[in-house]
């Protein structure tokens, strides 16, 4: 019987280390001469898959990343609604794909420091610019508010759209040219996306950009275990910041000028 009772302890011992998957910290990334950097790249200007090729703000800092460390940069993909369980699964080291800074997340992974502030804001339509002055004007029920699943944007409108028809959109990329072309009226986004799309697409304004209805900030995402790798992205953030290389990105990709 002691050793059934054993054998099953051990058994079940082995199946959860199993299913316990390992998130790496610095020594373990170096080690591998590789580091994993998850993204979604369906939110320009920080994270665009561009046939295959990923473009953008943050791509650009996970390059210097690697570079500093002197490791191969891989890109992982990931989505909004799984970015928090592939990091548990060690899929990826750092999540880069403008990722707010938020509690909910912080319970459960770590920040890097803040890099852009921004609040939620509203792209829509230029000739519908003057339309649409307050939360008010937009939750009203012949409103179409176009959403990405899995991210705050989504939280932001469920949490303050009662009576507006919420027209959901499998990727982030798709909602600013359903917007120009009024198959919806409104996308509830980050200002630094929306000044972003206001300033590409003529057909496109962000009216509220300088008065967000939110304040928050951006930040890189890590396991909570992965202390000395925080510190790490921290300090070549400060370098790059020092130096100007981070200003330089932040006009380069974002029209940000420092």
């Amino acid at each position: 019987m002691r050793k059934q009772i054993c054998w099953l302890i051990a058994c079940a011992m082995f199946f959860a280390l199993v299913g316990t998957a390992h998130s790496r910290d610095l020594d373990e990334i170096v080690a591998s001469g590789t580091l994993k950097v998850g993204t979604t790249g369906d939110y320009k200007p920080f994270s665009f898959n561009n046939n295959g090729t990923y473009e953008g703000f943050d791509i650009a800092v996970a390059k210097s990343f690697a570079e500093k460390l002197g490791l191969k940069l891989e890109l992982v993909a990931t989505t909004w609604p799984t970015l928090i369980q592939d990091l548990h699964d060690g899929k990826y080291d750092i999540g880069m794909s403008g990722i707010t800074r938020t509690v909910a997340r912080q319970k459960e992974a770590r920040f890097s420091q803040g890099y852009v502030m921004f609040g939620k804001t509203i792209l829509v339509a230029t000739d519908n610019a003057q339309k649409f002055k307050s939360l008010a004007d937009i939750d009203v029920k012949d409103v179409r508010i176009g959403v990405n699943p899995g991210g705050t944007n989504e939280k932001f409108v469920k949490a303050n759209m009662k009576n507006a028809e919420i027209v959901m959109f499998e990727s982030n990329l798709a909602i600013p040219p359903a917007v120009a072309a009024k198959e919806v009226d409104v996308m509830i986004t980050d200002s630094v996306e929306a000044l972003y799309y206001a300033a590409t697409d003529a057909k496109l304004a962000a009216p509220l950009a300088d008065t967000p209805f939110t304040r928050s900030e951006l930040g890189y995402l890590m396991p909570a275990s992965a202390e000395r790798l925080q510190d790490s992205v921290n300090f070549m953030m400060d370098e790059m910041i020092l130096k100007g290389e981070m200003a330089a990105l932040k006009q380069e990709y974002l029209h940000i000028s420092e």
